[in-house]
């Protein structure tokens, strides 16, 4: 194990479940030198999950033997630059808190805060499958398709988070404003509601009148025979390349990664992908190489660490 505070590093996954803590053995050879995690326990509020955090890293410190002078902390919502305070975390006591600053008093080091999305795409561009099979990629999208829709933007193996901290937030783009549902960021339409898991199994219980969840959905879909399960997948294919085709309209990535439990639908990468070709500035050709994460629920500490 290969213990140096200089090159070592640090991360932590803030999730709605578990806080997890991961060190890294650097940035050209990350080797997983200590992983542990303990319950988030959102419930008991927001100065719990400091305390939680604070207990994960001195659980790091322990094994380690040092304290680092910055860490990497993965978060479920965005740090807003000019407020300073926590918005849009489905941990709902974060929102509206100075996470960045806290954290920075109670732990004594640098913290580097980016949303889990972000993180997500910084691991599997940095250590994961596009390291793997594309490592001349400068610009990767990272997709997150499942509870929720997110996205995160790296370039040149860096995050980036924007002007306002939204970059990458794809999944509140409006996507079908007629036919969408209210979402909780104010609008209606937007591509979280349309394409998220929730979102397909509400529309599947609306058209049908049965209640199922998006496995079984899916299930149907490949038995046949069940035509609000088709007309359900059809819908998902359609605004899937209609939603996406507005990232790759602007950034144009040489890597799409996209993960979450939609993500794992084959047909994303088939039908989706032909869906995509048709909306595309770009006369039809669609050569970009869309894959599935390697890292799976990994990603999350890693490109916190990668911070």
């Amino acid at each position: 194990m290969m213990k140096d505070p200089k090159t070592n590093l640090w991360g932590i996954d803030l999730g709605g479940t578990k806080v997890e803590g991961a060190v890294l053995q650097s940035a050209s050879s990350p080797e997983v030198l200590f992983r542990d995690r303990l319950p988030t326990e959102s419930h008991l509020g927001y100065a719990h999950i400091l305390s939680q955090i604070k207990n994960v890293v001195r659980k790091m410190e322990d094994s380690l033997g040092y304290r680092p002078a910055k860490i990497g902390i993965a978060t479920p919502g965005i740090r807003d630059p000019k407020l300073g305070t926590m918005r849009n975390c489905n941990t709902t006591c974060l929102n509206g808190q100075p996470l960045r600053e806290d954290l920075q008093h109670i732990l004594n080091m640098e913290v580097r805060l980016a949303n889990d999305a972000n993180c997500f795409a910084l691991a599997e561009a940095n250590m994961g499958i596009v390291k793997d099979k594309f490592p001349n990629a400068r610009v990767v999208f990272g997709v997150i398709l499942g509870t929720g829709v997110g996205g995160g933007v790296v370039v040149d193996g860096r995050v980036i988070n924007g002007f306002h901290g939204i970059g990458g937030e794809w999944g509140h783009n409006i996507l079908d404003a007629t036919y969408g549902t209210p979402c909780y960021c104010g609008k209606t339409g937007c591509v979280e509601k349309v394409m998220a898991g929730p979102a397909l199994e509400r529309y599947y219980q609306e058209i049908g009148g049965e209640k199922k969840s998006m496995r079984e959905i899916y299930t149907s879909y490949q038995n046949g025979g069940d035509p609000q399960a088709q007309q359900t997948i059809d819908r998902l294919i359609h605004f899937f390349g209609a939603g996406l085709s507005v990232v790759v309209n602007i950034l144009d990535p040489d890597v799409i990664v996209i993960g979450g439990g939609v993500g794992n639908i084959d047909l994303i990468y088939t039908a989706g992908r032909t869906s995509l070709q048709r909306y595309i500035f770009n006369d039809g050709v669609f050569d970009t190489p869309m894959v599935r994460p390697k890292l799976g629920d990994s990603a999350g500490v890693f490109g916190a660490a990668f911070l």
